[in-house]
């Protein structure tokens, strides 16, 4: 069985944020996949706000969206 939850570590102690269904004393293996969270003064407008300033194409590199089909295809592109 697998089951995903979401937890807080506190003062040595892992809290579940919800219940799950399993008797006492059962062993379980615990897996840690750390999670960076959003800063509390970025508000979702000010995330796409960001991404909408990003460049288009890259500045000087020498890939770019320009030359995807050159990538895949070879210099003939896409047939």
């Amino acid at each position: 069985m697998t089951t995903t939850v979401e937890a807080i570590y506190e003062q040595g102690v892992l809290r579940l944020m919800e219940p799950i269904s399993l008797p006492d004393g059962t062993r379980v293996e615990v897996i840690i996949i750390g999670s960076t969270p959003i800063p509390e003064d970025r508000t979702p407008a000010d995330i796409l706000a960001t991404i909408a300033a990003l460049p288009l194409e890259g500045n000087g590199e020498e890939f770019s969206g320009r030359d995807h089909d050159k990538i895949l295809y070879g210099n003939q592109g896409a047939r």
